[in-house]
Formats: structure tokens, C-alpha cells, sequence
């Protein structure tokens, strides 16, 4: 798993396997490394930020800054780890553990009113006033038993979305 264009051996399969909690099957991890090395165009080993911008749907999405932060650099290992949260296999914990990464934007591992402000105002743009946006908030956190000068934990975080039925999958293609 050294540079990019090395082949995967089935220990680099196995220790992958492992690292994502076996979300993934061995077939689907060589996909997504085949994925990973036509993202690492100069096959440095990790994939950069203008290389994950180079995904049409990744650009477009209004949380893509935020996706950067967390995506930069990632090696192959890591990149499948990230991924392994959008799989079907995954539990719910898991797929909100990293929408709250996203939310956790300075990685304190707590979110404040303004954290959620900031994606809800990244996620609607121009379509809703800063009063609007707080507004709305301020209504989610009082429903759900929290007020504006809360910080949401992990375990808070769970506990608002996790009965939410949120749906967070792809299929990774198998060739």
C-alpha cells in the first residue's frame, strides 16, 4: 500500500478489512482502491484536496469546505475508514458519529448553537436569512430538549438523530 500504483496484497486487504470494521468486503476495498488511485493523480499515496474537488458530485455539495478539512490528505487506509460510514453495513452510531464530525468543525468534540448555525447557513445559502436560520434552530434544539447555550456531545448527537431515520449509504461498484 506504499505509493499509489503498488498492487494491494491480501495483508494490505486483510489490515484494511480491519481498519474500516469489515464493512467492506475484500472485493469492494479493491474498487474503491482502484477508486483511490485515479483520484491520486500524481500517485503521491493520498489524496489531496483539488484531487477530491475533482469529484463533479463532491464540488457540488454545499458541505464540501467542511468535507475538505476532514478528507485532506487521507491515504488509502483512511480514505476507505471515511468511506465505510456511507456503507449499507454500517450502524447507525456510526453514520451520525461522522456527521457530527462534520458539525464539530474545530474538533473540540462538542457543537455549539453557532456550529449548527454555520451548516445550516452552508446547507441553505441564500434561501433563509440568518433570522430564519436561527429561528429554526433554536425550534430543533427546543423540541428535542436543548436550548441555544447547549453544546451537543456525541452521545447527545446520537441521542437527537438516532431515531431520526436517516438514510446515509452508496453502493461502492463491484466490478
Amino acid at each position: 500500500m506504499g505509493t499509489a500504483s503498488s498492487m494491494l496484497t491480501q495483508y494490505d486487504l486483510e489490515e484494511v478489512q480491519l481498519h474500516c470494521h469489515n464493512l467492506f468486503s475484500q472485493q469492494e476495498i479493491v474498487s474503491l482502491y482502484q477508486r483511490f488511485c485515479q483520484l491520486d493523480r500524481n500517485a503521491k499515496g493520498f489524496i489531496s484536496a483539488d484531487e477530491f474537488l475533482s469529484v463533479p458530485e463532491f464540488a457540488m455539495n454545499p458541505l464540501s469546505q467542511r468535507l475538505l478539512e476532514m478528507l485532506d490528505g487521507l491515504n488509502f487506509k483512511d480514505f476507505v475508514a471515511f468511506l465505510s460510514a456511507f456503507s449499507a453495513k454500517a450502524n447507525m452510531e456510526q453514520k451520525i458519529a461522522l456527521i457530527f464530525k462534520v458539525y464539530d468543525s474545530d474538533g473540540n468534540g462538542k457543537i455549539s448553537f453557532n456550529d449548527m448555525l454555520e451548516v445550516l447557513q452552508d446547507l441553505s445559502g441564500v434561501f433563509m436569512s440568518n433570522e430564519q436560520r436561527e429561528k429554526v434552530l433554536i425550534q430543533v434544539l427546543k423540541e428535542a430538549g436543548y436550548t441555544r447555550e447547549s453544546y451537543l456531545m456525541l452521545d447527545d448527537f446520537i441521542k437527537v438523530f438516532g431515531n431520526s431515520g436517516l438514510k446515509l449509504e452508496v453502493e461502492v461498484p463491484v466490478d
